[in-house]
């Protein structure tokens, strides 16, 4: 059941979108972006409309070029910042901090202490791998 405090910490009323970051996720995910290059220019874009961007386009499902103009930063910005996440693993740094949280919130520990294996995995692990014509993607260079 919804309390005073349960609503107060989910609230979203000053947010632009249902998809948009709280202050508290935000301060969660905040120390792992990575800060801009030493010796560059300065970083014009903000990093949170930037996250609330990239979630907004993963909530909606729309492509890039529906992002709406003036609500986030431009299209090709936010598209930037999502590939250089990408390349430099931040959005794996990100999904391991929020799996943590949510072991701990759930009371669990951090990590997984025990593994199950199953004896039809092992026998089909001796036999090696089956043969398969299926396509292989692969992620295009920029």
């Amino acid at each position: 059941m919804w309390t005073k405090e349960h609503r107060d910490t989910y609230k979203r009323d000053n947010d632009r979108y249902p998809s948009d970051l709280t202050d508290e996720e935000w301060a969660r995910l905040e120390p792992l972006i990575p800060p801009p290059k030493l010796g560059g220019r300065p970083r014009k874009t903000d990093m949170r409309s930037a996250m609330n961007a990239i979630l907004y386009l993963l909530r909606t499902g729309c492509p890039w070029r529906y992002l709406p103009k003036g609500d986030f930063p431009p299209r090709s910005t936010v598209y930037n910042i999502f590939r250089k996440f990408q390349r430099e693993g931040v959005w794996e740094a990100i999904w391991a901090e929020l799996h943590v949280a949510l072991r701990e919130r759930m009371g669990r520990e951090a990590s997984p202490t025990a593994a199950v294996i199953d004896s039809q995995s092992l026998k089909s692990a001796e036999k090696g791998a089956v043969k398969t014509t299926q396509w292989v993607t692969t992620q295009a260079k920029r």
